[in-house]
């Protein structure tokens, strides 16, 4: 099978010469359809480039269609399912990080889960964009659920060598996750450490919730900062566009 990048995949590319990418992830455990639309469409005009839809729990069925479809009607932005395992999966997203938790104590996390969601990808016809997934301490709910090893915040070479792994096995991306609402992001120089042995986009995300956090990871070299949480609490909708507004600015400058 010819490899080629897909649309969104491309999307991203494009975008990476001109600046540093703000994606918003959603997860539908959390936010109901309506909320999830009206955040979608807030992030677009504020100038995020993607909304991801997904979580450790919950992130499946009819729940997550429903807020695929209710993104999709509030926003032109690009639809990326992130899926927990093979459960995350909705006809209706554009694309679908297709992820390996290569530092998971459990196969099933590494490419048992891949495996049994790979046909349904192809069914549907979503993009499929493989990334290397690395879990960083404390790892938070993914973490666990994932059955990670996290990677200790001190030790930036052993993210390193898992990355360099990852994108020798083929992977196009690589995703550094604090987890979900975690006391801190990763660390700069970890970050800075990873950028400089991969040759594809650098994601980073988990436990950012400032302008000044965000910057902190664009500069040490993340290419996509991914925020979450730091939205989907922020407590009403105007509040949430503020936290939108801080945050993205921190990304782009």
């Amino acid at each position: 099978m010819k490899l080629q990048l897909g649309k969104v995949e491309k999307y991203i590319h494009e975008k990476l010469k001109k600046e540093k990418l703000h994606f918003v992830l959603l997860d539908p455990d959390d936010v109901d359809p309506e909320t999830a639309g009206k955040i979608a469409e807030m992030s677009e005009k504020i100038g995020a480039d993607a909304i991801m839809i997904g979580g450790s729990t919950g992130a499946e069925g009819e729940v997550l269609d429903d807020v695929v479809r209710a993104i999709k009607e509030s926003s032109s932005l690009p639809t990326i399912l992130f899926p927990g395992s093979h459960g995350g999966i909705s006809r209706y997203a554009d694309a679908i990080f297709f992820m390996s938790l290569l530092n998971s104590r459990n196969p099933f996390f590494i490419t048992g889960a891949q495996a049994l969601g790979a046909f349904q990808v192809k069914r549907y016809g979503i993009e499929p964009i493989p990334m290397a997934y690395l879990i960083i301490e404390p790892g938070e709910t993914v973490g666990w659920v994932g059955d990670a090893r996290p990677i200790p915040r001190h030790k930036p070479k052993i993210a390193a060598a898992y990355a360099l792994a990852g994108r020798y096995l083929g992977m196009r991306l690589v995703y550094l996750e604090a987890g979900s609402g975690a006391e801190k992001p990763v660390p700069p120089e970890m970050i800075s450490i990873v950028r400089k042995v991969i040759d594809v986009p650098l994601i980073v995300g988990g436990g950012i919730r400032t302008g000044e956090q965000a910057r902190a990871a664009v500069k040490a070299g993340a290419d996509i900062v991914v925020t979450g949480t730091a939205i989907e609490k922020a407590g009403s909708l105007e509040m949430a566009r503020k936290k939108l507004e801080e945050l993205n600015r921190g990304i782009k400058g």
